[in-house]
């Protein structure tokens, strides 16, 4: 069991843990003075990241803030993402594991170190010989199959920035997400597994391409389902394989690209507003996300990491693919889900692979938690050694059922707070230095300097809600948005007389010792009879009920509050627990926090990357039609709670 003391911080009650004194004994980063020291060389600190990397070129500076909020991180400098991630380990690391895939029917394939770079060059070559040229932007729509790294890759090698768009979403978003990026290549594949049934991608491919201005230049099909779906290539199409064996054997000379030229573009997923078009350069993000795979996940080139985050989503790009292939580590990549065939998926994976690291969201730990701690039981989970966690708060009832029925008791679990347009962490404990808070993210990190502040922009006291505010560039930002530089600075900066601020658009709280608890986006909120009410507070109170595992809350027009919530198997869904959980609400907000209708479901409505979609249970509340589905993991849940709700 966990061998670090359980204590109080200065600012209050709750529980601390120390890392275990054998995980600190080899930790990456055990230095307890590591914060002061990047604080006091900034920005001149963040070189120890930078130096991480094979540059071909060395940078001439660490930051150029000549033009705020346009920062240059490693200006003058050279390098290539594809030979950080692939070339550079093939002296020492040729033959070890660089990705281990698990596909959705229990299909297997595994790549060394060789073998990727020699599917990284085959793809490459065969992207330039389409036509595709340096800042070219080359869209993705796949699924996690072993082709979408290697296509992100081929591309990085090639100096033309990638724009994945997520497998799930639908032909519109598809083909807003192609217009936007200007993009005009597409590799995508003729289907996916959803379950048992084979669902047909490259006919939303195709409606995507109607829905366009103008023709794709060329469209590259991966074969992904054989026989069970033929799909006939037309003009400017092309099959993945034959591209690939044609290619084989053939070697590309990387492009070097400016530090601060375009790796990629993502597109926010636009489910509350239109998508924003998120550029992160080659340099200060690669950085960035080195660094912090090597420091807040702890991982060496030795462990079997598991990131399962899917690729169409940020996390997936920083944490699934180039994190752990910069730092040449074996990452296992996952196709399925986490309830198929049984809900010991999972567990039997991290069993049969000796997973090492495991990063995963509170709302897949939540539904961990509702199927029961037999699941975990029924596995030998011994070769973790660190879990992660990652999307938003993980409450402190998720973090001690993680640590305790999956890492045993003796792993650290490290809570992590960033997004889409930070690139990389920015929030966390240290694994090898600091204690953790169950339910409290931690700290900024070494090296970013972070504020709750109220709106004024002034600090607020420990224990007050504010907004996050980031004070201070990091290496790992976006550059900017693609064509709307003046929505960059409207919609993420402030400039004071201090320098210029990044507001996240989330709520927090500080304690004294400086950890952070995140609340959500301050935007989130419902009104009742005149006061404006957190739904991350209300839905945080609601999961401390004995019994529940999940819930969102919404309002309906005349102010009414309903309560979406899921709860642990077997625990009976009756008015005792609706009182259980009303008089939780009342206890923890307020008289005026106790709801109209609570609503027990089994699921509640998640996007792939497990965020709750609130919106259609917002139409389901008020009777509203519903929104588009297409995002959603689980869409027949929907029709489920709306019956429940009439």
């Amino acid at each position: 069991m966990d061998d670090g003391a359980q204590g109080t911080d200065a600012g209050g009650d709750e529980r601390t843990r120390q890392p275990p004194s054998d995980f600190v004994a080899n930790a990456n980063v055990t230095d307890a003075d590591v914060d002061a020291a990047f604080d006091a060389t900034w920005p001149d600190c963040w070189r120890r990241a930078a130096d991480l990397l094979d540059w071909e070129r060395d940078y001439d500076d660490v930051l150029d803030d000549a033009d705020p909020p346009f920062y240059e991180w490693f200006p003058g400098g050279e390098l290539n993402a594809s030979v950080n991630c692939v070339d550079r380990h093939l002296a020492e690391r040729k033959n070890q594991v660089a990705i281990k895939w698990i596909g959705k029917r229990g299909e297997r394939r595994t790549y060394t170190y060789l073998d990727l770079h020699r599917e990284v060059n085959a793809a490459a070559a065969a992207l330039r010989d389409l036509g595709v040229e340096e800042d070219d932007v080359v869209t993705l729509y796949l699924p996690m199959t072993p082709e979408l790294p290697i296509t992100m890759l081929a591309c990085a090698r090639i100096g033309a920035p990638h724009n994945v768009v997520f497998a799930g979403l639908s032909a519109e978003a598809l083909s807003t997400r192609i217009d936007a990026a200007e993009s005009e290549y597409l590799v995508t594949c003729d289907g996916y597994y959803r379950r048992e049934d084979a669902f047909n991608q490259k006919s939303k491919a195709d409606n995507a391409r109607l829905r366009l201005d103008g023709d794709l230049e060329a469209t590259v099909v991966v074969d992904r389902l054989g026989d069970e779906l033929r799909t006939p290539l037309g003009d400017d199409e092309y099959d993945y394989g034959t591209l690939i064996d044609a290619h084989d054997g053939e070697t590309v000379d990387p492009v070097a690209r400016d530090a601060g030229d375009l790796l990629f573009v993502m597109y926010t997923s636009g489910t509350t507003g239109e998508p924003k078009g998120v550029e992160h350069a080659t340099g200060g993000y690669l950085s960035h996300v080195t660094w912090t795979t090597e420091a807040v996940l702890d991982v060496k080139p030795d462990d079997t990491y598991w990131c399962a985050a899917d690729i169409g989503w940020i996390t997936g790009h920083s944490y699934g693919v180039y994190g752990p292939l910069s730092v040449g580590t074996s990452t296992l990549l996952f196709e399925g889900t986490p309830d198929y065939p049984d809900r010991d998926r999972v567990w039997e994976l991290i069993d049969r692979n000796a997973v090492t690291v495991f990063y995963t969201a509170p709302t897949a730990i939540r539904s961990f938690m509702k199927w029961g701690e037999e699941y975990p039981a029924n596995h030998d989970l011994s070769s973790l050694r660190l879990l992660g966690t990652v999307g938003e708060a993980i409450s402190p009832r998720a973090w001690e059922w993680y640590h305790e029925h999956v890492g045993g008791g003796d792993c650290p679990v490290v809570d992590t707070w960033w997004q889409t347009e930070t690139g990389a962490i920015l929030l966390a404990t240290l694994p090898g230095v600091d204690a953790m808070k169950p339910g409290k993210v931690g700290p900024p990190l070494p090296g970013i300097s972070a504020q709750v502040v109220d709106e004024r922009g002034d600090p607020v006291d420990p224990g007050e809600t504010g907004y996050l505010a980031i004070d201070r560039p990091w290496p790992g930002m976006l550059r900017g948005l693609r064509g709307g530089d003046e929505r960059y600075r409207r919609e993420y900066w402030e400039e004071t007389d201090d320098g210029w601020v990044y507001h996240t658009g989330d709520g927090a709280t500080v304690d004294e010792d400086g950890y952070v608890t995140v609340l959500g986006r301050l935007d989130d909120v419902i009104t009742v009879r005149s006061q404006r009410l957190s739904t991350a507070k209300l839905e945080s109170a609601i999961v401390e009920a004995e019994g529940v595992t999940e819930a969102a809350v919404v309002g309906d027009e005349q102010g009414d509050i309903y309560a979406y919530v899921t709860t642990k198997s077997g625990v009976e869904t009756d008015d005792t627990l609706r009182e259980t959980v009303a008089d939780r609400l009342e206890y923890e907000v307020g008289p005026i926090a106790r709801p109209d209708e609570i609503v027990f479901t089994t699921e509640l409505p998640k996007t792939r990357s497990g965020k709750i979609m609130r919106r259609l249970l917002e139409d389901i509340t008020r009777g509203n039609e519903f929104g588009d589905v297409s995002a959603l993991r689980n869409p027949e849940v929907v029709g489920e709670i709306s019956s429940a709700v009439e």
